[in-house]
């Protein structure tokens, strides 16, 4: 009989402890004690906002030509303004040797700056946006039945409480509307104060009882002062139709000392308290795309929400070229969360067609070569999906893909129910005429064999067929 542990699998299995990178190896960083990195205030004090700041952290261990390349992005192509935690940036290039050649190309190469820290020679030279990219590509706004709530799916709903984020992810899928404007993107602005958002919110939800899961998020929730959102979340609570709550924030792994203070894991706890009295699922979302990003400090912050009440806390990726689009990368990353977190792998989102994001996307087909190669891996409750969030449709399994033109990189798909947006497009046809609608949705130019890209070229002007 055969040695299982002598059998060559594609993918082998090493469990690797977590580890927190020494930010003292960082010039700006070399007297910042443990004490101030821990402290929640210092790490948004000390934020890197753009390249001179970078510059104050890291110093000559990255050239001129990086520090070039990166204010270039901002100036030509970035939709997101440069907003980065010194928790994030200390996971860049953790073992990069201490000169400068060589250190310049390590965070070049590293997976974790290539989303969080974008450069301009990252960008597609010819297709920096694809021709059907939108601003706001899933039509979010389109389906507001308030300002900030959008109503997409029938039994569930998505809150946006704030417009902002402790950190600011190159990707951003609502980069409409989050952070602050760049010289490509003047933002959108939510118009209500807070308090008036919410009262708007909560009566629509108490109208509306066929609602029973809401997201709330933002933005990010570490950005609400915790006494308002503790009082939106008692007031969600009380009521009886509301049976999920979705707590999104990506600052457990970009910022985890936020929900590591006493003030916020105590508030919690209460608002814990109560959903388990009323048999309400209350869970955390938050965003890891590298095992690196996946430290001890963020698997600290997972065990004080759990401890707290929290029935999970859930991993919501996007799958990027360069970051995590191997079995490997992303397998690694499934181990760091599962084994190592306590964070359970949920969905790696195909990233969003929005302006200058060509170079991260991937096609559906190698989306569904990924779901197939991390199979068996991992407990099937920890076994990601792989999700294709398609515009006006919501999200599907990539395997869900009713026709697939992989010539030209246009894959159809239809859903199961409507929405007030169906209503108001269906006009006098009714919207039981759009339970049919096969709607596109398209791969990367440059994934396409040449045909394809021929195809594309002579439709840049006036785009394809829908």
């Amino acid at each position: 009989m055969m040695d299982p542990h002598v059998i060559r699998q594609p993918y082998q299995y090493v469990r690797t402890p977590l580890t927190e990178p020494d930010w003292r190896r960082l010039p700006g960083w070399r007297d910042v004690s443990t004490a101030q990195w821990r402290d929640a205030q210092w790490q948004r004090a000390h934020s890197v906002r753009n390249p001179g700041q970078l510059r104050a952290v890291v110093g000559d261990l990255l050239t001129d030509r990086f520090y070039q390349e990166l204010g270039a992005d901002q100036a030509q192509f970035a939709t997101m303004s440069m907003l980065l935690p010194p928790q994030m940036l200390n996971t860049m290039a953790p073992t990069a040797p201490a000169e400068p050649r060589a250190f310049t190309e390590a965070f070049l190469a590293d997976p974790v700056r290539r989303y969080m820290l974008p450069v301009r020679a990252d960008r597609h030279p010819r297709w920096p946006s694809h021709p059907k990219a939108e601003r706001d590509s899933l039509h979010e706004a389109e389906m507001w039945v308030v300002e900030g709530l959008t109503h997409r799916y029938p039994t569930k709903v998505l809150a946006e409480l704030v417009s902002t984020c402790p950190q600011y992810c190159g990707h951003c899928t609502r980069m409409d509307l989050v952070g602050n404007s760049t010289p490509q993107v003047t933002k959108a602005r939510l118009a209500l104060r807070p308090g008036d958002r919410q009262e708007q919110m909560l009566d629509y939800l108490k109208r509306t009882p066929t609602v029973r899961d809401v997201v709330v998020s933002g933005g990010d929730l570490a950005n609400v002062p915790w006494p308002r959102l503790e009082t939106f979340l008692l007031r969600l609570l009380d009521l009886g139709s509301v049976r999920d709550i979705r707590l999104a924030s990506k600052a457990v792994v970009g910022l985890p000392q936020h929900w590591l203070q006493p003030r916020v894991v105590e508030g919690l706890g209460r608002v814990a308290a109560v959903a388990a009295r009323r048999a309400v699922n209350l869970a955390v979302h938050t965003h890891a795309n590298h095992a690196q990003s996946v430290t001890p400090l963020v698997a600290e912050a997972a065990r004080a929400l759990l401890d707290a009440g929290v029935r999970d806390v859930r991993n919501q990726g996007v799958l990027m070229r360069g970051v995590n689009a191997t079995p490997e990368a992303l397998l690694d990353l499934c181990f760091a969360l599962q084994d190592e977190a306590n964070i359970l792998p949920y969905y790696f989102y195909l990233c969003d067609m929005i302006p200058n994001a060509e170079h991260w996307r991937t096609s559906v087909h190698e989306a569904q070569l990924l779901q197939e190669a991390i199979m068996g891996y991992l407990p099937g409750h920890a076994t990601p999906r792989i999700v294709c969030d398609v515009p006006r449709v919501g999200k599907r399994w990539v395997h869900q893909a009713v026709g697939y033109d992989r010539e030209r990189g246009i894959s159809y798909w239809t859903k199961n129910y409507r929405t007030a947006l169906d209503v108001r497009e269906a006009g006098d046809a009714g919207p039981d005429s759009l339970l049919d609608r096969r709607h596109p949705y398209y791969d990367p130019v440059d994934t396409l064999p040449e045909a394809g890209r021929r195809w594309w070229s002579g439709q840049r002007s006036d785009g394809p067929p829908a």
